[in-house]
């Protein structure tokens, strides 16, 4: 992988070395494939089965992945150039990547899964109607009350609140930066300074958390918007900083703490299954945990490691499948409802978890890598 294919995948500028975008692309991969797994468990009925459930339901942590990649990617530019003492990056072409990077591809998504579903039973679902088709298009559909029942919700399109989610990130990330780096650096390398203000603009996670559990003025959506999400990207932003430090994580420190980590946050401690508990101490809980989670398995990729687990994840087949797995995200869920109904002949909530992942990862492939073979950036 070149690096000018980095710039496609993520981020502004390519990070230092080859083997490094290598493995950073791979981390894609395993991400995707995390959000698969837990959508075929849901899709399956395995969310109620306990701890084993319980267990399912946390592979999202794919999302917080994809989230802290984003925050260590994009800030990447501005922290260079602080700590080099030149400009920052153009904001207008940091506007023109990140359109041309995610739109084409999500558009065809959003069009075909419409299509499709005028053909498939989706029931009563205010989604799957001409606003909802706009709200969709617009990456707007979070943007309600009610969002998961008599919102925008599209069947095949549950998984794009996240999107919803990082898009939000692309538009505040000038300003943070701008706050950052000119009003509280004072334009001037403070890396310590700039890692504190990093984790106080953290703590706008569980505020805004405490806020939207504890009042009834926000939109019920409001539960998915950027502020509850934000310390995810920020654990990516922190790396950012350190890489800049020459601050090195390890693979045999970092990966084990991670696997605590999701043993700890698979407890009845991260609430039910869902991707936003009803309890406010348990929303925060896995909020923190899933941004040291997600922080911790890319840390060694990010800050020097180049140990078997860089080595794995900057292998061709890992690469390979990192570099279609936007395309992977985009499309899963509306090839799983087919596989699920039309190959594997199951009624819904039922079936075995791994046998519609394999499936659904055997026909989702394909159909990924044609949408990302018309619809990529070319340099």
């Amino acid at each position: 992988m070149t690096a000018s294919s980095q710039v496609d995948q993520g981020g502004l500028e390519a990070v230092s070395g080859v083997d490094r975008v290598a493995s950073l692309t791979g981390i894609r991969a395993v991400a995707a494939l995390l959000v698969i797994g837990t959508h075929a468990a849901y899709t399956t009925g395995k969310y109620t089965h306990g701890f084993v459930g319980l267990v399912y339901s946390r592979l999202e942590i794919g999302v917080p992945i994809f989230f802290v990649l984003s925050g260590y990617l994009l800030f990447g530019p501005w922290v260079r150039a602080a700590a080099g003492g030149g400009a920052g990056p153009s904001v207008r072409r940091y506007a023109w990547h990140r359109v041309r990077r995610i739109m084409p591809a999500y558009v065809v998504t959003v069009l075909a899964a419409y299509l499709i579903y005028q053909f498939r039973d989706g029931g009563p679902n205010p989604g799957h109607t001409w606003i909802g088709l706009l709200r969709n298009l617009t990456l707007t559909q979070v943007y309600t009350d009610n969002y998961m029942f008599n919102g925008y919700l599209h069947q095949g399109l549950t998984q794009m609140w996240s999107l919803t989610v990082e898009v939000a990130f692309y538009v505040a990330l000038p300003v943070l930066a701008w706050l950052l780096l000119v009003v509280v650096c004072r334009r001037r390398w403070r890396p310590w300074l700039l890692l504190s203000s990093l984790v106080v603009l953290a703590l706008i996670s569980p505020a805004w958390l405490a806020l939207v559990h504890t009042t009834d003025f926000l939109p019920s959506g409001a539960r998915l918007w950027l502020p509850g999400y934000l310390a995810w990207f920020i654990g990516g932003m922190l790396l950012t900083v350190w890489q800049a430090m020459g601050v090195r994580v390890f693979g045999f420190i970092a990966l084990p703490l991670a696997l605590v980590s999701f043993v700890i946050v698979s407890t009845p401690i991260a609430g039910e299954p869902t991707t936003s508990p009803t309890g406010l101490t348990e929303a925060v809980v896995k909020t923190g945990f899933y941004a040291a989670i997600a922080t911790l398995m890319v840390a060694p990729l990010a800050l020097g490691n180049s140990g078997w687990y860089a080595r794995a994840l900057g292998s061709r087949p890992m690469v390979w499948l990192g570099e279609i797995s936007y395309e992977i995200f985009l499309v899963h869920l509306v090839v799983m409802e087919i596989a699920m109904v039309e190959v594997l002949h199951w009624p819904v909530y039922t079936g075995w978890a791994p046998a519609l992942f394999v499936v659904t990862l055997v026909m989702t492939i394909p159909v990924a890598w044609v949408l990302h073979r018309f619809t990529r950036v070319r340099s």
